[in-house]
């Protein structure tokens, strides 16, 4: 097992997504963050916080979205939804996706087969923290990236956070 980032790591990465997003968008009012379920939320809710204290608190409109049902990569097994919640309009907005890993792409497409039953963004931005960047199975490129890895197909990426484990930190392992 490779630590490819350390908690110190990942909390400045946070803080510099997050700065990137604010510089490249100057009307808050303009724009939704969409976390992805069920691991991306926790990227998304730390750069949401970190946006916040950038912008003084003003408002953000912020989401949660499920792609269960619109994976085209687990359609023989029964799964469980996660929650979605976007009480706001995504019509006409600049959307930022925010997920830990963009792997093959297939997540993200989902993500935007999902967003469409939302309304119709005017834009949408790919936030990940980790980009493996050998792997991509669709055209997809994040616009906003913590780390990129190369990785091997038969290499998993595991990011753990201490809302799901012990503490925050990114490995690479084999197989």
């Amino acid at each position: 097992m490779k630590l490819i980032l350390k908690p110190e790591e990942i909390a400045i990465t946070i803080r510099r997504l997050a700065h990137q997003i604010v510089e490249n968008h100057d009307d808050f009012s303009k724009i939704a963050i969409i976390g992805l379920q069920p691991r991306g939320i926790f990227l998304s809710n730390r750069i949401y916080t970190e946006i916040q204290k950038i912008s003084k608190g003003q408002p953000i409109d912020y989401g949660k979205l499920d792609i269960t049902f619109y994976r085209d990569d687990v359609r023989n097994e029964l799964h469980a939804a996660n929650e979605t919640d976007i009480p706001f309009s995504i019509e006409g907005k600049d959307v930022i996706l925010i997920d830990d890993v963009l792997y093959t792409g297939r997540t993200t497409r989902a993500a935007f087969d999902a967003l469409l039953d939302y309304g119709r963004p005017k834009k949408v931005e790919l936030c990940v923290l980790i980009d493996r960047r050998f792997t991509r199975e669709f055209p997809i490129q994040a616009d906003y990236v913590g780390k990129y890895i190369d990785s091997f197909e038969t290499q998993k990426v595991l990011v753990r956070w201490t809302e799901n484990s012990d503490k925050d930190h990114v490995t690479m392992t084999e197989g």
